[in-house]
């Protein structure tokens, strides 16, 4: 990874753990472990990839520094929300999360769904907020599309399709696992890297692009963390490795294969780059990011 890339995505992840420590006070009184567990869910972690795409995204339509850190912080609620859910004992029963407890085992499970509610309903509170705004139908399109993103049609859909994977027996196709990722992963990624051109009102082609660019980096992303589960070790991720394996879960590594999985990520990096072609030197960062995906160990 490139020394350019690697300043930015560490000034850009500290700028949203600000944000992120601002938006979600710690709170007295009887709500006050609630707070906490939100708080722990999702301070003090992660690459903030998907905040990095909405900050980089905004950049060349000249967007306020302050709006695209509130809406980069609500994605990483959300996001956080999903893995609170997902790691519990009714859905991937994880117990390390970041290389630390997850929040169920930190928490307790209720508390842990409380927080979950709780930060995706947070979310959808600050985009809808004058502050993040000021052009009410611009907070209207940012809400709307990150419910398309997270909902039966985008995370929580695909979260069905991979329960129902694991129950069925008829053999995974490379359509029907494609189809999981893009609606698991894929849609959260595809809409972070929409919402800076959302803010910026930035004319319709150059939307779509960054929209094509966020699907195909999103694919390329899913297929590299499959990689990771079948190569890497806890220690290197931060979290339980080899599950999906064992679990029996269905992923282009397991249907394709490593070198054919890496293969496909490859090429759907050179397919995201491409669509950035019309933004210039401005989306130089979101090249590297791209070319970054298919490289992390972690």
């Amino acid at each position: 990874m490139s020394a350019v890339l690697v300043e930015a995505l560490r000034e850009a992840a500290a700028e949203i753990e600000d944000t992120l420590d601002t938006l979600l006070p710690p709170e007295e009184g009887p709500e006050a472990k609630l707070a906490a567990a939100m708080r722990y869910a999702t301070l003090g972690g992660g690459k903030r990839m998907r905040g990095f795409l909405v900050l980089e995204s905004a950049k060349p339509f000249g967007v306020a520094r302050a709006s695209a850190l509130r809406v980069a912080a609500a994605i990483e609620m959300l996001h956080a929300y999903s893995l609170v859910h997902d790691d519990l004992p009714a859905m991937d029963n994880d117990d390390l999360r970041r290389g630390k407890p997850t929040t169920h085992i930190a928490f307790g499970e209720a508390t842990a769904i409380l927080a979950g509610d709780a930060l995706q309903a947070h979310a959808f509170a600050i985009l809808a907020d004058e502050d993040t705004h000021s052009d009410s139908a611009v907070r209207i399109e940012l809400v709307r599309r990150l419910a398309i993103a997270s909902g039966p049609r985008g995370m929580c859909g695909g979260q069905m399709l991979d329960m129902l994977a694991e129950e069925s027996n008829e053999p995974p196709t490379e359509a029907s696992i494609g189809r999981l990722q893009l609606l698991k992963t894929g849609k959260l990624i595809e809409f972070s890297a929409e919402a800076g051109a959302i803010l910026g009102k930035a004319p319709s082609q150059q939307r779509h692009a960054l929209c094509a660019y966020g699907r195909d980096l999103g694919a390329a992303f899913q297929i590299a963390d499959d990689v990771l589960d079948a190569t890497a070790t806890a220690a290197e991720t931060g979290k339980a490795t080899g599950k999906d394996a064992d679990a029996g879960k269905a992923t282009l590594v397991g249907l394709l294969g490593l070198d054919r999985a890496r293969s496909q990520a490859e090429r759907l990096v050179a397919q995201a780059r491409e669509h950035l072609d019309s933004l210039g030197e401005r989306a130089d960062l979101l090249r590297m990011l791209a070319d970054y995906t298919i490289d992390r160990r972690s």
